[in-house]
């Protein structure tokens, strides 16, 4: 497959409601639209990371820089037979699996499209549906919250989680406990806290919860072996987990017990396997997770979220809860807490190419 020519766009979304976790709070998206072109198709990714390094360390205008200044240039003009052989080319760079992740994903989208294959089926997915939950931001008020949690509820979403930060965890969680006591619910701390906060964590194994989500720093793992062992709640690994390896250091010091995958934070759609798969190994799930993905990215996670051990219903909830309009004409709607995989070639998916114009802040052709 060779790849001819490359386009980026720069484009803001306006989110349809204000989203706070610990990090702060964020009303609008901004991504970068990647297009690969090649013998007559065109592959499509979108990139994840912000303009200030709050999740990790990416930033949006150093993925720009990277891929305009050195990955397309790296790739331009190149046949590559597979994803694989193109991560070989770009994987000496350190770092940065973010943007590089990008790039990945955009040549899987071509790569299938040149085969007529969806992407579910060549990664090794074994379901046409998969489970969802949605993930709620820190609300204003403890009512708010209730409130949000029942129209999760009522929607058929199958697991609901909570963002906590310090002076926000133990009485909204256990107020929601109460409230819908049968109710499959976890917490994403997003790196607040520390090991002097044992006492809250000790605390939330009483609401039942069925993960703690990244609850230490985000390059820890030690510590989180720590707290494993002294509460009976699992814990969930998010921001910790980059790479394959971390994946297994993690699960050999038992830092937890659960993974989230996100396919841009560990370097792509290959890595992201390699992680299910040493989670398999050591008969333990994962979940797809999500990063408020416009529907290039969100459509990359439901065909990712199709291998087996994807067990845990994951982020990647209805598009319409985000966006007064996305950015692909395939309308990505859970049913009763079960989202359908795109069925066509490559990603499954068609730009709103018009919107995408309208939108674009910024863009570069490179050749």
């Amino acid at each position: 497959m060779r790849i001819e020519a490359a386009e980026l766009r720069l484009i803001t979304l306006p989110l349809k409601f204000r989203f706070e976790t610990s990090f702060g709070v964020q009303t609008e998206r901004h991504l970068i639209v990647l297009t690969l072109f090649g013998e007559g198709l065109e592959g499509y990714a979108e990139t994840v990371m912000e303009y200030t390094p709050h999740y990790r360390e990416e930033t949006l205008p150093g993925a720009w820089a990277l891929l305009e200044n050195l990955l397309l240039p790296k790739v331009l003009g190149r046949d590559f037979a597979n994803p694989e052989q193109l991560w070989a080319e770009i994987s000496g760079f350190r770092g940065n699996r973010m943007t590089k992740a990008a790039l990945e994903m955009a040549f899987w989208d071509l790569w299938c499209k040149s085969l007529g294959q969806p992407l579910w089926k060549l990664l090794g997915g074994v379901r046409q549906e998969i489970p969802v939950g949605i993930s709620l931001g820190i609300e204003p008020s403890l009512e708010s919250t209730l409130e949000k949690v029942g129209q999760g509820l009522a929607a058929g979403y199958r697991r609901i989680k909570l963002k906590i930060k310090p002076g926000w965890d133990i009485r909204p969680v256990m107020a929601v406990r109460e409230a819908y006591p049968e109710a499959t619910l976890t917490v994403d701390a997003n790196s607040a806290y520390n090991l002097n906060d044992i006492g809250t964590f000790c605390a939330l194994d009483a609401a039942r919860l069925d993960y703690i989500e990244q609850p230490l720093a985000f390059d820890d793992l030690l510590d989180h072996a720590k707290l494993q062992s002294a509460i009976t709640t699992s814990i969930c690994l998010d921001e910790s987990i980059t790479s394959p390896e971390d994946a297994r250091k993690a699960l050999e010091i038992g830092a937890g017990r659960v993974i989230n995958i996100k396919p841009a934070r560990v370097g792509g759609i290959l890595a992201s396997r390699k992680v299910h798969d040493i989670a398999q190994s050591y008969g333990l799930p994962v979940w797809m997770g999500g990063m408020l993905e416009a529907g290039i990215g969100r459509a990359a996670n439901i065909h990712v979220a199709t291998l087996p051990m994807f067990t845990k219903p994951g982020d990647t909830s209805s598009a319409s809860r985000y966006w007064q309009e996305d950015i692909i004409e395939e309308g990505l709607e859970a049913t009763q807490g079960l989202m359908p995989v795109p069925q066509g070639p490559g990603l499954g998916i068609t730009l709103k190419r018009e919107l995408i114009q309208r939108l674009t802040e910024k863009s570069a052709y490179i050749a």
